[in-house]
């Protein structure tokens, strides 16, 4: 039976995977599990703009109360503003329901523990484990059954939050904001504009069902032909529920989550922050951001995929900064997950602080040429069982010579199977990535119509 957790949280076309019972049964489950025995825990709950979004919401609302949680509706926020107001309240738990990046028919729901961190993999199975079991869960009788309300607060606490941490002016500036018709329509614009940069705002009328559509961190077209437009200093595209950013400088140029980390390891390094000269990222990064690190004397640890991963290694290093190539960043002197905003607030204040425009500060760092293609297939774990697949991958990494590199896994969250080739030879990596991909559809097989 496959595992119900994915790599961020139970995720799926909502109605048809992810369906009210669903949540319901997760609602009672983890307000048990993380309750810790405490009879009425407390959990938060915020949402991205899906249409889906309110149905669900009611599900999971109605399991928590079942099983005796004190709920406090947060409205639409970013995940990484729950993951906060969890930490900062004292809360016992929080929730975010939201497929991030992915098409507004999918959702999803995540947890956040009561120190505002992603669940470890074991807590998430406990969870499960009750959701399979759901009818033993005790439920709450009487003056014991929970309670709902509404809390707008913690917005304005969140913002005072992002404020604080950029530790200076954004005047003068001008910014694009391509919030992604997501969780961060409105408090985007709004911070940027209380820290005086001048607000562009692209993509910020949700309607539902326009969330990621054609924009946000996966399409930063529109965002990058909007800066050379509107002659911004840089760009913004966040996803649904922004707790990632991919950014523009000022000629339109995409800037990822590895420049991001780049310029912001080396000023650490340099102000003397960088705890332990260590930054932690996944095996997506790029080749040219470990040169970057080993020549200014700073160690890259890389994880699995996803910013849960990134996270707990480091808070086991005791690292200031991780993240991955996506976007999601994590400077862990202001949050505990990745936080798109937060990011994007911590290039700006860098741009302001050392006068140069963003182009120069990316220039630190040397991009090795990298492919991904993503193959649906109908087992996408079926490449992790196949007995030639590390003969298949040598053989790879022999033909694209070194420096390269090559991974090949599952998606969390899709039926997809991502490769990735690094190489210096672009040529040789279109032949080579056409043959993988044919090699894992004959092991996965296509998906069913």
């Amino acid at each position: 039976m496959a595992r119900l957790f994915g790599t961020d949280g139970v995720r799926g076309v909502a109605n048809r995977d992810l369906t009210p019972l669903l949540a319901m049964q997760l609602g009672m489950a983890a307000a048990t599990v993380l309750g810790n025995g405490n009879h009425a825990p407390h959990i938060l709950v915020g949402r991205d703009t899906r249409l889906s979004g309110d149905m669900l919401e009611a599900a999971l609302v109605a399991g928590l109360c079942a099983a005796g949680a004190r709920v406090t509706l947060l409205g639409i926020l970013p995940t990484p503003a729950v993951a906060y107001c969890t930490k900062n309240s004292q809360a016992d738990a929080g929730a975010v329901i939201s497929a991030s990046h992915n098409p507004f028919e999918d959702n999803g729901i995540k947890f956040f523990s009561v120190d505002g961190c992603k669940l470890p993999d074991k807590t998430e199975d406990d969870i499960e484990a009750l959701v399979r079991d759901w009818e033993r869960i005790t439920r709450a009788q009487g003056e014991h059954i929970g309670s709902v309300q509404r809390d707008n607060e913690w917005v304005d606490l969140y913002i005072a939050h992002l404020i604080a941490s950029t530790g200076c002016s954004l005047k003068g500036m001008r910014v694009v904001v391509d919030a992604a018709n997501g969780a961060a329509y409105s408090i985007a614009p709004r911070v940027l504009s209380q820290l005086g940069a001048e607000v562009i705002p692209i993509h910020c009328t949700p309607d539902g069902i326009n969330i990621n559509a054609g924009c946000g961190s996966l399409h930063t077209e529109s965002m990058r032909r909007t800066v050379k437009e509107q002659r911004a200093d840089a760009g913004l595209s966040f996803d649904g529920d922004a707790d990632r950013v991919i950014m523009s400088d000022e000629h339109g140029n995409e800037v990822d989550g590895d420049c991001i980390m780049a310029m912001n390891a080396i000023y650490l390094k340099e102000a003397g922050r960088l705890r332990n000269n260590v930054l932690v990222a996944t095996i997506m990064s790029n080749l040219g951001l470990e040169e970057a690190m080993s020549k200014h004397g700073i160690r890259l640890e890389r994880t699995k995929v996803g910013d849960r991963y990134v996270a707990e290694r480091m808070r086991e290093l005791d690292a200031v900064l991780g993240g991955e190539q996506s976007g999601h960043i994590i400077f862990a002197e202001y949050t505990t997950t990745g936080d798109g905003l937060l990011t994007a607030l911590q290039v700006l204040a860098l741009m302001q602080r050392t006068g140069k425009p963003l182009s120069e500060l990316t220039k630190v760092m040397t991009r090795y040429p990298q492919m991904i293609r993503n193959v649906r297939v109908r087992d996408k774990h079926a490449w992790e069982r196949y007995d030639g697949a590390k003969e298949i991958e040598a053989g790879v990494l022999q033909q694209l010579g070194s420096p390269s590199r090559m991974n090949i896994r599952p998606s969390g969250t899709e039926p997809v199977v991502r490769i990735m080739l690094e190489a210096t030879d672009r040529t040789l990596m279109e032949q080579v990535i056409g043959e993988l991909e044919q090699a894992v559809l004959k092991v996965c097989g296509k998906p069913e119509e």
